[in-house]
């Protein structure tokens, strides 16, 4: 389907390292199909790799909300509240 296939093309954009097309193919899957869990969790991703952990942190916790066993969600949300409070502890 459509979100499927948004979602693949933006996987190949990240792998690419163009962030802000692999962003935009993400949030067009999720527009498509807002309950579908994957793009959320790879716009966290990218967002995350931006620095942008607000938002990444909001990305992983939607994931959660769809699926709670989404463990790589579980792991990378832990992780962007952890350097996002690393950043904020050297002033940055």
């Amino acid at each position: 389907d459509l979100a499927t296939a948004l979602n693949d093309r933006g996987q190949v954009r990240y792998l690419r390292v163009e962030f802000a097309a692999a962003l935009q193919d993400y949030t067009a899957a999720i527009e498509c199909q807002p309950g579908f869990e994957v793009p959320y969790y790879n716009r966290g991703l990218v967002r995350y790799r931006l620095g942008d952990f607000d938002e990444a942190v909001q990305d992983f916790r939607k994931v959660l909300e769809l699926n709670p066993q989404f463990e790589d969600a579980a792991l990378s949300l832990k992780q962007a509240i952890l350097d996002k409070e690393e950043k904020q502890k050297r002033g940055y």
